[in-house]
């Protein structure tokens, strides 16, 4: 049976240090993710994750006091984890403050899980007892006392991405407005001022994606002066949210039915950004009519 190679980060650290943005962020970088895994259960997930037909995968876990009679298992469970050839692991410890983690708990009105009735501080100074071994253990330790969640992020784009793998996509979406609006568009462009290809009759059956259509919507000087300002909005808008830190933006374009103008004009659109981003289109009602 042919060996698959699986590459490991264990994420842990204090309790409010970003242990959340972190696995969101790995989550971006294309990794498996789990939240709050038992450490007495990973082997046997690492061996479910050999049997996958995948043969290089990536797989991010999060371990902290949360599963804290579990947590006792963890350093027994890395020394199983390090005889295993086809497994590379890391650490990726999470680390602040005192004063920082004690802020952070009064802001969230949450308790300590090691002093949930007590003082935030007495359950940072336990936990900073029990994590001391495993803190000397980690081949990365980030404090995050000075990083807002969209600096930490980064700061782990940059230090696990490949050097060749691109984060931020952009998502365009065609539809029809007697459909509904998209609920997941973060932006939204009505092209029904455009003129209409329904209303000939060899295109009506057609769509944006058959080229007398496409060569019809595109030869009115509306459509290239709407095209000419759009584009110039979206290359000054794109990378502002992807210095947010957007892992994604979706582009919705609607026009009537979703057949026609939106589905050209999308196309177009992410033809012109593929240069930039990762593009993906979606043609929302083509494909709920094959459906």
């Amino acid at each position: 049976m042919e060996q698959k190679d699986i590459d490991l980060v264990i994420i842990t650290g204090m309790s409010g240090a970003g242990k959340t943005v972190a696995i969101q962020s790995f989550e971006d970088l294309g990794y498996f993710c789990i939240d709050n895994l038992p450490p007495a259960l990973l082997p046997k997930f690492l061996e479910l994750m050999k049997e996958n037909e995948q043969k290089d995968q990536k797989v991010a876990v999060v371990m902290d006091l949360r599963g804290r009679e579990f947590f006792d298992a963890l350093l027994d469970t890395l020394e199983h984890i390090g005889k295993e050839s086809a497994i590379t692991e890391k650490i990726l410890f999470l680390d602040a403050d005192d004063q920082v983690l004690v802020n952070r708990y009064k802001e969230t009105r949450r308790s300590h899980p090691l002093s949930p009735d007590g003082l935030p501080l007495n359950g940072i100074h336990k936990e900073r007892g029990i994590l001391d071994e495993l803190r000397g253990r980690a081949q990365q330790i980030i404090n995050t006392s000075s990083l807002s969640p969209r600096e930490l992020r980064e700061k782990i784009l940059n230090n696990y991405k490949e050097k060749t793998q691109q984060i931020f996509s952009v998502n365009f979406v065609s539809f029809g407005f007697k459909h509904g609006v998209p609920i997941d568009a973060d932006l939204v462009f009505d092209v029904r001022f455009l003129p209409n290809p329904h209303y000939i009759d060899s295109m009506r059956s057609l769509t944006g994606l058959d080229s007398d259509v496409f060569e019809y919507v595109f030869k009115w000087t509306e459509t290239q002066t709407f095209l000419s300002k759009l584009t110039d909005l979206l290359e000054f808008m794109l990378p502002q949210y992807k210095r947010e830190g957007k892992s994604q933006i979706v582009v919705g374009i609607g026009c009537t039915g979703g057949q026609h103008r939106s589905v050209a004009i999308s196309e177009h659109l992410a033809d012109t950004f593929s240069k930039s981003y990762v593009t993906n289109v979606t043609h929302r009602e083509i494909e709920r009519k094959k459906g």
